[in-house]
């Protein structure tokens, strides 16, 4: 058995780059400095991820230094100007307060007349001194335009979901749990990754449109509409196939599946920057209704990276527009009692300066 591959990581340039960029809005909004506490935008501006009990903090000085705190001495590399190692624990048993002990590190605490961005909240009292204002909306601005190492990121972590659907079709067959089937795509994929996971996603019934697992066996001719999402260092995948437990689709279960490839194709021909995420909605919810009453009644797809829903958002509640940099899903499906649940596809896209890409080619047969 071949080897799986290396995590690509976040590079040392890329991270400096993003530095740079932060730099660039402190200044264009007359801030001081940036005190990063969310361990994901640590490790977008730094390349450091570690455990999630501990609280690693990074802070940028507009035309200064960065200064990152860790819970321990590391030989690798960060972007950071100056690493120093907070007190995380007394001889293995680790200290309540995390976060207030990698502040305390830092050489110099914001405070005063410095105006310091922070990206999360901060407990009262914690520094009583901070001139503070959110940083959040920059970062969240920031994050929507993906750069070389974050799509390494995503398509090694797409390609570690191809695998366990490769799992999840050799499993699927009747009498098969939710949670035995739940369980073994974990397995599957922490053996893959070789490293702590995050959150896992939420649709892994069998016979509905989605949910938490249940110890339910799977019954013949129902449909699995499995969608994956994996989590590796804070960047996440979602795409998701639907397949047809032990037996051959049905006439109507392999309709649905051809409707909804064709809402595909057809909403992947639209796609350019300046479109809006609305009229692409509104363009699939049309080519989706039908005389069968099999419904659509969820959003079309939605951004994906740090945070499993992020913009550009699909979704007639919202009026963003697709633009360079976007990596996003699209989602279509169709869900009837008679398609025994019904059938979702969904596909990941990377767009570009060159067009548009598609992330995610597993298979879209039912089984």
């Amino acid at each position: 058995m071949s080897e799986p591959p290396p995590i690509p990581g976040l590079s040392v340039s890329g991270c400096r780059d993003r530095q740079h960029v932060l730099r660039e809005y402190l200044r264009s909004r007359k801030v001081d400095a940036a005190l990063i506490t969310d361990p994901r935008h640590v490790h977008y501006l730094t390349g450091y991820w570690g455990r999630q009990i501990f609280q690693p903090v990074l802070y940028v000085e507009r035309e200064g230094r960065s200064v990152l705190s860790l819970p321990f001495a590391m030989e690798q590399e960060f972007a950071a100007d100056e690493v120093v190692c907070y007190t995380s624990n007394h001889i293995g048993t680790i200290v309540d307060d995390q976060l207030g002990a990698a502040l305390a590190a830092l050489p110099a605490l914001p405070g005063g007349e410095v105006l310091t961005g922070c990206d999360a909240g901060l407990r009262p009292g914690l520094l009583p001194d901070l001139n503070a204002v959110d940083l959040l909306p920059v970062m969240t601005e920031m994050r929507r335009c993906k750069d070389a190492d974050e799509l390494a990121m995503l398509q090694y972590i797409i390609g570690v979901t191809e695998f366990c659907y490769d799992y999840a079709r050799e499993m699927l067959e009747p009498g098969l749990t939710e949670v035995e089937l739940f369980a073994g795509i974990q397995a599957a994929a922490a053996d893959e990754v070789g490293e702590t996971l995050g959150e896992p996603g939420n649709d892994y019934q069998i016979g509905t449109p989605g949910g938490i697992p249940r110890r339910r066996a799977a019954e013949a001719g129902e449909m699995a509409i499995l969608d994956l999402t994996l989590v590796v260092r804070g960047y996440r995948s979602d795409m998701c196939r639907s397949f047809v437990v032990g037996a051959k689709p049905t006439k109507l279960q392999a309709e649905a599946r051809d409707m909804v490839l064709t809402v595909l194709e057809r909403i992947e021909s639209l796609i350019e920057p300046g479109i809006t995420c609305r009229e692409l909605y509104e363009e699939a919810a049309g080519l989706l209704k039908n005389e069968r009453g099999w419904t659509f009644p969820h959003h079309l797809g939605h951004g994906i990276g740090m945070s499993q829903h992020e913009a550009p958002r699909l979704n007639p509640h919202w009026d963003d527009t697709l633009q360079i940099g976007d990596v996003f899903t699209l989602e279509p499906g169709l869900y009837h009692p008679e398609l025994k649940a019904g059938v979702r596809i969904e596909q990941t896209y990377h767009l570009s300066e060159q067009g548009v890409d598609l992330l995610t080619e597993y298979p879209t047969e039912l089984v």
